[in-house]
């Protein structure tokens, strides 16, 4: 995993990793805030704001990324719920207060063009999880336009860029195509159980987890309860995609956090794994390995024990991805119910209740 360092200091870790170039002329426009255009200083947040980008990136951007880490990070705040109502400025400051980051991590670039995933770090306390987003930005005019999963840019910049490969983009056009979303305001419960489109639990079909943690919000607090909990069982701790799609690490290599859009207008995310396999916008099969059960916290958020935090999400024809309720969907042969309270929901299947502490076979029908 990348350390995740401040801007002045991201440097020296990432070169140790060979992931970026240690001279100076490289770097030096993140590294010294005196070297920023003058025109940015006043309220840029990236001084302050963690950047991970590999050398040949830095290189083809040249004195330009500063602009790109200014404009991206931006939108990230924009966007971020624990920044609402915060100058980017500000957010970034209250947000280092509690010993979190914002991070931008640039993937890939080429001309006009570049991508990557962005982050704000969660606290550090129990059930507490992250906020993400791909993002690809253009430079048009002299400037850079970022466009974040579910801003109308980043649908632009799907359709157009040339760093979505030809796969990627069937796949996350799939659904869009469709005019329609699979989140519905008050749906019925067999609109629900209909619409998952054959999405597996986040281990081998018929194998076992153990169910620790019944339906509860992504953040173990507000939102819909989008999540599970998963441990133990005979699929020896290896997590895997629930369905086909498109894969991405969000924390980098290393990091124990991955995203799966897949084509049939959902999404999902894995957290806590370690041992896990780096894609990066990469087209994966059904069951595909994403890591191994554990306590990686590369974004934040805590883990008592080993375990995947596996959450749905909806990938809608706006190209927005938000995590959506369980409750009455069917998920690796099992409809899922919420509980009184977070956490202790169960699921049903042929006449069988599981509730936490059970463990559970994964089915495809």
């Amino acid at each position: 995993m990348l350390a995740k360092l401040s801007v002045r200091t991201a440097v020296t870790a990432l070169a140790a990793l060979g992931l970026l170039a240690t001279a100076p002329s490289a770097t030096a426009a993140l590294r010294d805030p005196a070297a920023k255009p003058a025109a940015a200083s006043a309220q840029s947040p990236s001084p302050d704001v963690t950047v991970k980008m590999p050398s040949a990136v830095a290189d083809r951007l040249g004195t330009d990324r500063q602009t790109l880490i200014d404009a991206v990070s931006t939108d990230v705040l924009s966007r971020s719920h624990d920044a609402e109502g915060l100058s980017p400025k500000a957010a970034v400051s209250k947000l280092a207060g509690e010993s979190r980051k914002v991070v931008v991590d640039v993937r890939t670039a080429s001309a006009n063009w570049a991508r990557g995933v962005a982050y704000v770090e969660a606290p550090r306390t129990h059930h507490a999880e992250p906020e993400g987003w791909l993002y690809i930005a253009h430079r048009k005019d002299g400037q850079w336009i970022p466009g974040l999963e579910g801003d109308r840019a980043f649908a632009d910049h799907v359709a157009k860029s040339p760093l979505v490969g030809t796969a990627e983009r069937q796949t996350m056009t799939a659904y869009a195509q469709r005019k329609a979303t699979p989140q519905q305001e008050t749906p019925s419960v067999e609109a629900a159980a209909a619409n998952t489109n054959g999405l597996l639990l986040p281990w081998m079909p018929d194998y076992y987890m153990t169910l620790t943690g019944g339906a509860h919000s992504h953040t173990g607090s507000t939102g819909y309860w989008s999540s599970l909990d998963f441990a133990g069982g005979n699929a020896s701790g290896r997590v895997r995609s629930s369905r086909e799609g498109t894969a991405t690490s969000m924390c980098g290599a290393g990091g124990g956090w991955t995203r799966v859009i897949h084509p049939g207008g959902f999404s999902t995310d894995y957290y806590h794994m370690w041992n896990s396999t780096y894609y990066n916008g990469t087209s994966i099969a059904r069951s595909a390995l994403l890591g191994n059960i554990g306590t990686d916290t590369c974004a934040g958020g805590a883990a008592t024990g080993a375990h995947v935090h596996w959450s749905l999400r909806t990938y809608d024809a706006n190209y927005n991805g938000q995590y959506t309720w369980l409750n009455g969907r069917t998920i690796g042969g099992w409809a899922w119910w919420n509980g009184s309270s977070q956490y202790t929901g169960c699921a049903t299947r042929s006449g069988v209740t599981a509730c936490p502490g059970t463990a559970i076979y994964n089915r495809t029908g």
